[in-house]
């Protein structure tokens, strides 16, 4: 990749924007890019060189493999968020890595010990990265609790109005989804079986509430997921 557009990369990222011009010139010099195709593993966190990662473009999943040997995922993350070893700590013991959800995923990445430079060299960096990470703990903390306080629907409904309110083509009421999720997907987000995640989503499309497919997810009116 030019230097020109590791630039831009980072430029527009809101990370970032509290430096200036010659600052991200000097980052451009010690960021990696990496592209991966569908399906591809992007990281794992027992690496010997720990990363901090940055989705430029595309949609991952973060997995994780439980005793048993099943997956089980973690969060999804989508272009502008950041993932890797966030708590700047190498924790060898976890078994969790990163997998392509869409085709042509775009990756910048930092080793952790240069980050950590960054982090010590310009404060102004230090306290945007110390309000994303809060951020992403404030989010962890509400699906958790939504993990315990709602049924299944509810769950289900929760993560489609956050979906759509995320990453959907919004017209008015109605809202279009590019499906990049299995329904296998959705019931581990939601925590539930597969079989029940297809049940709510039947249910959903009989009730008119959206139409499903593996390509794209309508939502005829968004409010009716409240």
């Amino acid at each position: 990749m030019s230097e020109e557009l590791k630039y831009w990369y980072l430029r527009d990222h809101k990370l970032f924007r509290t430096l200036n011009y010659n600052q991200i010139k000097q980052l451009c010099i010690i960021v990696k890019y990496k592209k991966a195709n569908k399906g591809e593993i992007i990281y794992f966190s027992s690496s010997d060189l720990p990363r901090i990662f940055l989705l430029t473009k595309g949609h991952i999943k973060i997995v994780e493999i439980d005793e048993d040997g099943n997956e089980i995922i973690k969060d999804i993350i989508q272009k502008g968020d950041l993932f890797g070893e966030l708590s700047l700590e190498n924790d060898i013991t976890s078994n969790e890595y990163a997998k392509a959800l869409t085709e042509d995923v775009s990756i910048c990445s930092f080793l952790m010990s240069d980050f950590e430079n960054l982090l010590l060299q310009y404060p102004n960096l230090s306290l945007s990265y110390t309000k994303f990470v809060g951020l992403k703990l404030k989010n962890i903390k509400n699906q958790y609790s939504n993990l315990v306080s709602k049924d299944a629907k509810n769950r289900l409904l929760h993560f489609l109005k956050e979906w759509a309110t995320k990453d959907g083509l919004i017209d008015k009421k109605r809202v279009i989804i590019d499906n990049y999720l299995t329904q296998n997907d959705i019931a581990q987000i939601i925590c539930t079986s597969r079989q029940t995640a297809t049940t709510l989503l039947k249910e959903l499309e009989d009730m008119g509430i959206l139409s499903y497919d593996r390509k794209k997810i309508i939502i005829e009116d968004i409010t009716k997921l409240n």
